[in-house]
């Protein structure tokens, strides 16, 4: 499975900060729920990533 790899899952995404000064992503797909914990300036760094990915998914349009 790849990035690029479509599948039929339903998940919740919430991001918000947490008591302890970090940021967290918290995937919940049903019985599954993932907590992804990330100091601020890695939040930075993926928020720049994500910011990228969406320029470059409009380029494809």
């Amino acid at each position: 499975m790849g990035i690029n790899s479509e599948k039929d899952i339903e998940a919740n995404l919430q991001i918000g900060p947490t008591s302890d000064g970090m940021v967290r992503l918290f995937i919940d797909a049903g019985t599954l729920e993932i907590p992804l914990d990330f100091d601020p300036d890695e939040a930075d760094e993926i928020a720049e990533e994500i910011r990228a990915a969406a320029a470059r998914a409009r380029a494809v349009k």
